[in-house]
């Protein structure tokens, strides 16, 4: 099954995403009734990074993949489906204000390597969005001292990210 097919087939068959993207927030709302103020605490700290995961994998394919669209396949917002690039981002942000109500995120295992794998692909798509509006001939007419800086910059903003995945 292909990308394509896959978002063919959940637009024709949406039960599954809607009952998945609608129950996460709700098991985070539940998590933050029954935790009682101990949401830093065991075992609640992990079932909050299992729901934080559960959403932001998703979450952030779909900022990635409607950014693609826009920018790179110039694709019309009124194109946009709502099940696979709106429905994701809107579980993702109401599962984490939910969450933030009982914790600090800080305090979610695995949550700082979330901010490193978005810095590294809000680096990786502003890279691949400059090589294509310059469409590469065009760096030949910059001078060679941007060119190269320009590059350190890329490099040390994703090794800033790799970082912050790492730790």
């Amino acid at each position: 099954m292909t990308l394509g097919e896959f978002f063919e087939w959940s637009g024709n068959n949406p039960a599954l995403l809607l009952g998945f993207f609608f129950l996460v927030p709700f098991l985070a709302l539940l998590a933050l009734f029954f935790s009682k103020g101990e949401g830093h605490l065991s075992p609640w700290k992990y079932l909050y990074s299992v729901l934080i995961y559960l959403v932001a994998i998703p979450g952030i394919f779909a900022v990635t993949l409607s950014i693609y669209l826009f920018l790179f396949e110039r694709r019309s917002i009124m194109d946009t489906n709502l099940f696979t690039q709106v429905l994701p981002i809107v579980s993702m942000l109401a599962t984490f204000i939910l969450i933030r109500k009982q914790v600090d995120l800080d305090l979610v295992p695995g949550f700082g390597k979330l901010s490193g794998l978005i810095t590294i692909i809000g680096v990786l798509m502003v890279l691949m969005w400059i090589i294509d509006k310059t469409h590469i001939y065009s760096i030949t007419f910059m001078p060679f001292w941007a060119v190269i800086l320009i590059l350190i910059a890329g490099f040390l903003l994703v090794w800033s990210g790799l970082k912050r995945l790492t730790n």
